[in-house]
């Protein structure tokens, strides 16, 4: 793999180019050492190794392609194991590929893990210097940013505190402070947004988004809110392999939350043991499948209970919720007034 890292000024160059990166993984870690030796004897004598994949190896990531221009937000998204922090790791020369060419313009900023880049036993503003130095830049142009980088970081009363007794929000606050203070041409992002308060990831937020003019983004989360706020492009993998590379936002996303519409429950059923659920339609269909809702279309319920004899009184409660697990809408059988028909120990409601 060749990795080139140059410098540019212009205002809507291309900063990452990735052409067919790929990487595999060994699932064992005896057989990946065994495997660790024959690709070094290989080297040493000047042998090809195969690209094919060996017993127990899998790609984690297979032929990846996309340029990158400054001013672009790429929001990388799939599920969890989809290869989204493979990439990003091959991207910060972490690891590196077993196929393809990755091309980076400028200096590349990267919060990929909780902590990583940071020596433990020093203080804050000692690793903010460290960080840096790894950027490149030089003692005299870290001076200039440090009282910025604490500014935004909020944890001044902690700054010459050793990092290792940092809380994990502490952690994102510093980490991402001397990732966007010092201006990267390329700022790569790794969930760690998800993590502290809800004010700084707002904070956080608007600072991509204000960065934007001057660097270009690889985002990784996912909250799909935060993906639509800062994205202006969208990366959809799955397996290792990119399902969808597209600027239309809406559709990207829409296309993510189809992944899990085959293979997730969609109603959820709780109860206080009183009364048995027997049997649940909508629209006819008691599959517990996500389905897709037609807007302003009538819906039918079909609800079969089992109710002990000594239960005289009880109420049924329907939750809408959103791909986000929120609640959008409530049905309350009690202050609608639903009746239900009792035969015996069973109730339907439809």
């Amino acid at each position: 793999m060749n990795k080139e890292v140059t410098h540019t000024n212009s205002n809507n160059d291309i900063l990452v180019e990735v052409a067919g990166v790929s990487k595999k993984f060994c699932k064992d870690l005896k057989t990946s050492l065994w495997y660790g030796v024959k690709d070094l004897t290989a080297n040493v004598f000047g042998n090809k190794q195969s690209t094919e994949l060996r017993d127990k190896e899998f790609w984690a990531v297979k032929d990846i392609s996309f340029t990158l221009r400054r001013g672009e937000c790429l929001g990388l998204i799939g599920h969890n194991g989809a290869g989204k922090s493979t990439l990003l790791k091959i991207l910060n020369g972490l690891i590196n590929p077993d196929e393809g060419k990755i091309t980076i313009k400028g200096k590349v900023g990267a919060l990929i893990e909780l902590g990583a880049g940071f020596n433990p036993i020093l203080s804050g503003r000692e690793n903010i210097y460290n960080n840096g130095a790894v950027l490149g830049f030089t003692k005299a142009e870290i001076d200039t940013k440090v009282e910025e980088i604490i500014d935004f970081s909020e944890i001044r009363e902690f700054i010459d505190m050793p990092v290792q007794n940092y809380s994990s929000g502490m952690k994102v606050r510093l980490g991402f402070a001397v990732a966007a203070q010092m201006e990267p041409d390329v700022l790569i992002i790794d969930e760690v947004l998800a993590v502290g308060d809800i004010g700084f990831r707002i904070k956080c937020l608007n600072k991509i988004g204000e960065m934007l003019n001057k660097c270009a983004v690889i985002f990784v989360s996912h909250s799909m809110p935060q993906v639509a706020r800062v994205s202006n492009r969208l990366l959809l993998m799955k397996d290792g392999v990119p399902k969808i590379d597209t600027k239309d936002i809406s559709l990207g996303i829409q296309k993510y939350y189809g992944l899990f519409g085959k293979n997730k429950e969609g109603i959820i059923i709780t109860g206080n043991g009183e009364i048995e659920l027997v049997q649940f339609d909508i629209n006819d269909n008691n599959d517990k499948s996500l389905i897709e809702i037609p807007f302003n279309s009538r819906l039918k319920f079909n609800l079969k209970l089992k109710v002990k004899d000594k239960v005289t009184r009880y109420f049924i409660s329907y939750a809408f919720i959103d791909a986000e697990t929120k609640i959008v809408a409530n049905l309350f059988s009690s202050i609608e007034n639903i009746t239900f028909n009792k035969k015996g120990n069973y109730a339907n409601l439809i």
